[in-house]
């Protein structure tokens, strides 16, 4: 009986932490996610009791929209340019801060880490006023100390520029998190590798090379999903702040379109379709990238 105690007892434990969460993930993740698919197949303005049934419609319309392609597009051209300019930033700092020998690295790592505290609204606001082509816009008037005439350029107001001026802070605003993550995994590499690789000559690139990453591989692997991930579904905030999709929507991603259809223009059952898009790239980029980054430390 007391075996039989001790294991009920175990099982309404486990119970106890495990169903509500359960519950809370039917009801604000699993839910939301089934009911947007099934409005996917409808006309509805998302407003009205009047919902009509067309099927496959939205996702054939879907198709056919130039604007969802580039959507897509600049999804991709952000999710490309902050894997790469946010780990290879990242990295360097956190090698830099554990492995240099840096003085007052706190406060290095304070000010990095800063704009992970701050609002996404505070960010798009201030790089807004940054990119401000008037007389109370830093860049411009930085530039212009280089120029012999005043540097007017409307970063957020022309197609050409517009995405890559909504790359920097997304780019800014990602680094310190990824860093503080790396630096982690680096401070417990045991010491001993890298005073044996002192022995045989190794220089700090070598060690970088043959023990830095090979040892903090997996939290790369995880940075970079990461990455992808909260770009995919994330970038509707930044871009909608500064440029809400212009100009001439060469700025849209995923969540502004959606946004824009559902909310603006009242197309929820199409909203629900993009929504549907975005979720099934965002599962087929994790796997293939965890596929192609599923390698062993050792043959590093």
């Amino acid at each position: 009986m007391t075996g039989h105690t001790q294991q009920l007892k175990r099982t309404l434990f486990i119970l106890a932490f495990t169903v509500p969460t359960l519950v809370l993930f039917g009801i604000f993740t699993a839910y939301p996610l089934l009911r947007g698919l099934y409005i996917s197949f409808f006309k509805w303005s998302g407003y009205s009791g009047n919902m009509e049934f067309i099927g496959i419609d939205n996702y054939k319309r879907m198709f056919q929209d130039d604007i969802v392609g580039t959507a897509i597009y600049n999804d991709y051209f952000l999710v490309f340019w902050k894997v790469i300019l946010i780990l290879l930033i990242a990295t360097f700092l956190a090698v830099a801060l554990t492995r240099m020998n840096i003085k007052r690295t706190g406060v290095f790592r304070v000010i990095l880490f800063f704009p992970n505290l701050i609002s996404v609204v505070v960010i798009g606001v201030l790089w807004r006023y940054i990119y401000n082509p008037t007389d109370i816009g830093f860049l411009n008037a930085f530039l212009s100390i280089f120029t012999s005439e005043p540097v007017k350029t409307v970063w957020l107001g022309q197609t050409d520029t517009a995405m890559w001026a909504i790359l920097a802070p997304a780019v800014w605003a990602g680094i310190g998190f990824y860093m503080i993550l790396l630096m982690a995994a680096i401070m417990n590499i045991p010491e001993s590798l890298y005073e044996a690789s002192n022995i045989d000559g190794a220089t700090r690139w070598h060690q970088f090379k043959h023990i830095t990453i090979p040892l903090i591989w997996e939290q790369l692997k995880v940075s970079l999903i990461h990455i992808v991930i909260t770009t995919l579904n994330g970038s509707f905030i930044i871009v909608w702040l500064m440029t809400e999709g212009g100009p001439d929507n060469s700025t849209q991603v995923m969540g502004t379109y959606l946004y824009q259809m559902g909310f603006k223009q009242y197309h929820m059952g199409y909203a629900s379709a993009i929504g549907a898009l975005i979720l099934v790239l965002t599962l087929v980029t994790s796997l293939i990238l965890n596929r192609v980054m599923k390698r062993d430390i050792i043959q590093m």
